[in-house]
């Protein structure tokens, strides 16, 4: 009985997941999202837009720091959406005299942030300007990582800081020594002890589900701004059945 529910559970799984691509592919042939229009705005992005432009006129660095999402771990979903818009950073802060600087907290991340660096380089033709130092990995603990990135916040010109990634409470570290040198930190995290801790010290906050939206609202490409829409189709759904059980329930149905 067991192994039969499982393979239930695991076929409604691939059902749910099976949908969700139709649904992102349909919006894609339809029409993409597009942020400010037909998508909420989010007061945190636009401010690191007008930051990031803040810091190429001013000479300065742009600081995105991925966190410690491990591979074949949950974490790392939030790492690849941070990787989709540091590829986004990147192009928007390559003309500037200073390049975007990455830091990460373990191997495997810190060799897709470098990946990511150059093939957005490449992508603009600025081969030149790439510098595989750029993309670090500044400890493999949590406080290492907090440390050796701070360093880099510390010491590299850094104006603006963009945090987005599996974090714990020494986050707090990196969006307080920040917020003390006059940076402006805009940071996001799929940990809610994290999103508690940077409600509290980062100037702009990602809340929840608007972490895993920075990348379709940094211009990350369209499948991105379509999977918000399927998440509003699958969140409808499930506000339907929850609905639709309860009323089931009332008027004598057997759950």
């Amino acid at each position: 009985m067991t192994a039969w529910t499982t393979g239930l559970t695991d076929i409604a799984g691939l059902v749910c997941v099976a949908l969700f691509l139709a649904v992102m592919l349909l919006g894609l042939v339809v029409k993409v999202p597009r942020p400010g229009r037909d998508l909420r705005p989010l007061h945190a992005l636009r401010r690191l837009r007008q930051a990031i432009f803040l810091t190429v006129e001013s000479g300065q660095r742009l600081h995105v720091s991925l966190g410690r999402g491990l591979l074949m771990h949950q974490q790392m979903a939030v790492g690849m959406v941070g990787l989709r818009a540091l590829e986004r950073l990147v192009s928007m802060t390559a003309a500037g005299d200073r390049p975007t600087i990455v830091t990460a907290g373990t191997g495997p991340l810190g060799i897709l942030s470098r990946s990511t660096l150059h093939s957005a380089y490449e992508t603009h033709h600025w081969e030149e300007r790439y510098r595989p130092t750029d993309a670090r990995v500044t400890g493999l603990t949590p406080f290492a990582y907090a440390a050796g990135a701070g360093e880099v916040i510390a010491t590299e010109n850094v104006a603006a800081n963009f945090f987005l990634g599996a974090f714990g409470p020494e986050v707090a570290l990196l969006a307080d020594q920040a917020a003390a040198r006059g940076e402006f930190v805009a940071a996001g995290s799929d940990s809610v002890l994290a999103q508690a801790v940077l409600y509290a010290v980062a100037e702009e906050p990602l809340i929840g589900e608007e972490a895993f939206a920075a990348a379709a609202y940094l211009g990350a490409g369209g499948l991105h701004a379509t999977s918000l829409i399927a998440e509003d189709v699958f969140r409808w759904l499930l506000i339907a059945l929850m609905v639709g059980g309860a009323l089931f329930k009332l008027v004598g149905g057997h759950p």
